[in-house]
């Protein structure tokens, strides 16, 4: 079958990644998380000293992007390939509060959204890619023949991502997990470059009573009737 280009755009803790990686393995395809290379960029710059939860040093920022390499490495292990910057592995370091906490602030910078929207577009000249994120089916790839947009209630959200961080081992209340999804929203829809919207042609899933299974299903299907029209 000819392959396509899917892309998954949406709110946080909606289960994008996991849905992307099931299409992905069921498929074939190659899977990237855009949300990871946010995080990894986030990571260096609290590591920099560049970001706080009250203060952000944009130029310095700016200035330091040439000197960061990301890549993805497959770990058969976990059975995902994992974020890796400057080549020492931080797929852990990315999932904390605190890298939560600060990512839509580094996501709203626009050469940092330029640098990683060139290096997206490359993943996907060969087709056979599922990429989710916040402006995949807008900016990324416009193109693409499948779009879908993700959504669910706030607290239905934050209590999905409070279990998978206690899940981890990490000591965050729900109250707080609310309260930053609230605030991701905010910015995420509200940033001047590329803000979340959704796509004119994408397909909106509204999973918060839907189960992964039930919501795999469901896309699998849509992408079974576009091969079969």
């Amino acid at each position: 079958m000819k392959k396509i280009t899917i892309a998954i755009d949406g709110y946080s803790s909606t289960g994008k990644s996991t849905l992307a990686k099931q299409l992905a393995r069921r498929l074939g395809y190659v899977y990237v998380d855009s949300g990871a290379m946010y995080r990894a960029i986030t990571f260096f710059a609290m590591q920099q000293g560049l970001v706080g939860e009250d203060f952000l040093n944009q130029e310095g920022l700016i200035k330091k992007l040439s000197s960061i390499k990301l890549h993805f490495q497959f770990n058969p292990i976990v059975d995902f390939a994992e974020m890796y910057l400057n080549d020492v592995n931080i797929e852990h370091e990315i999932r904390t509060i605190d890298v939560s906490r600060l990512v839509s602030k580094i996501a709203e910078i626009s050469e940092v959204r330029a640098k990683l929207v060139e290096q997206q577009q490359a993943f996907a000249l060969e087709k056979g890619v599922v990429m989710d994120g916040r402006d995949i089916g807008t900016v990324v790839f416009p193109d693409a023949e499948l779009k879908l947009f993700m959504t669910a209630s706030s607290h239905t959200r934050a209590k999905r991502r409070h279990d998978e961080l206690i899940e981890k081992g990490q000591k965050v209340s729900y109250e707080d997990v609310l309260q930053n999804v609230e605030e991701r929203d905010y910015i995420d829809t509200h940033r001047t470059d590329s803000p979340l919207v959704k796509a004119n042609d994408a397909i909106e899933i509204d999973n918060s009573i839907l189960t992964k299974q039930e919501q795999f299903d469901l896309v699998l299907d849509m992408i079974q009737k576009f091969y079969a029209a």
